[in-house]
């Protein structure tokens, strides 16, 4: 079992910056893609980032093309710890953010598919203001 806490969210007017965090604690070992999923009312949850923890590598990451250049994800290994830097933040960003991990690697270049997420965390809201 893993359990991922979220934190970090709030709300910021337009432009703004925020940093979620997300501890991992449990049987982590197996988890091979971590990520951040967004979902607004009324939409479908959507893959946000996510980074395959197991390569070590912190390029080896997907970004939804509506927050490339704006979001970045990173992992802090020795604190079990996922983040997601949200810079540049728009009204459409306004959702409820959930970290989740997956067994699975993840692809760099298509979305993430949320059944193939076992874990989740309890989410947190971002509201982004004009």
């Amino acid at each position: 079992q893993v359990q991922l806490v979220e934190s970090g969210g709030g709300s910021v007017q337009t432009g703004g910056s925020l940093r979620l965090s997300c501890a991992a604690s449990g049987y982590t070992d197996g988890n091979n893609c971590m990520g951040w999923f967004r979902q607004a009312p009324g939409n479908e949850r959507e893959g946000v980032a996510v980074i395959n923890t197991s390569s070590g590598l912190a390029d080896d990451t997907y970004y939804a093309d509506s927050v490339k250049g704006r979001f970045t994800i990173s992992q802090d290994y020795a604190k079990n710890t996922l983040y997601l830097q949200m810079n540049r933040l728009k009204a459409e960003d306004t959702a409820m953010y959930y970290c989740a991990a997956s067994r699975t690697y993840c692809s760099n270049h298509y979305p993430p598919n949320p059944p193939n997420f076992l874990y989740w965390g309890q989410g947190t809201q971002v509201t982004v203001s004009s």
